[in-house]
C-alpha cells in the first residue's frame, strides 16, 4: 500500500502544484483598464482621421492608419496577452517572431508577384475584353 501513496502525491502535487511552467504574471486591473484605454484610443484616431478627412492625400491616411494598427498590436500583445522577453522561457518571444517572418515574407512575396504580373501583363482594350471567352 505504501508503494501506491508516492505516485498519488506526485499526482497530486502536479495537478494542484503552483509550478506549471508559466513564468508570465498575469495583468493587474491597472494594467487592463491601460490597455483597454490605449486601444480605445488607437481605435478612434483612425476613425476620426477618416472620417474627418485629415490628409488630402489618401496614402498618407492609409499609412499613418497601418502604423496605428502596428501599435494596437504591441498594446494587446503587451496588455492582454502579457507577452515579454521572461513569459514562457521566451519562447512566446521566439515563436512571435518566427510568425512575423513568415507573415513577411508571405506578404512581399504576395506583393513581388502581383507588382510583377501587372508591369509584364499586356493591356487590355475594351474591345479584346469583349472577345474573351
Amino acid at each position: 500500500m505504501s508503494s501506491h501513496a508516492p505516485a498519488h502525491e506526485d499526482a497530486h502535487e502536479a495537478h494542484h502544484g503552483h509550478s506549471h511552467g508559466h513564468e508570465a504574471a498575469h495583468g493587474t486591473l491597472k494594467s487592463y483598464v491601460i490597455g483597454f484605454v490605449l486601444s480605445v484610443i488607437l481605435t478612434a484616431i483612425p476613425f476620426w482621421m477618416v472620417m474627418a478627412d485629415v490628409f488630402d492625400n489618401h496614402a498618407v491616411t492609409a499609412a499613418w492608419i497601418m502604423g496605428l494598427g502596428a501599435i494596437q498590436i504591441v498594446v494587446h500583445m503587451v496588455f492582454f496577452l502579457h507577452m515579454n522577453p521572461r513569459s514562457e522561457g521566451g519562447w512566446t518571444m521566439m515563436a512571435l517572431i518566427f510568425t512575423l517572418l513568415l507573415v513577411a515574407i508571405a506578404l512581399s512575396g504576395s506583393l513581388w508577384v502581383m507588382h510583377h504580373l501587372n508591369t509584364n501583363m499586356m493591356p487590355m482594350s475594351p474591345e479584346m475584353m469583349k472577345n474573351m471567352p
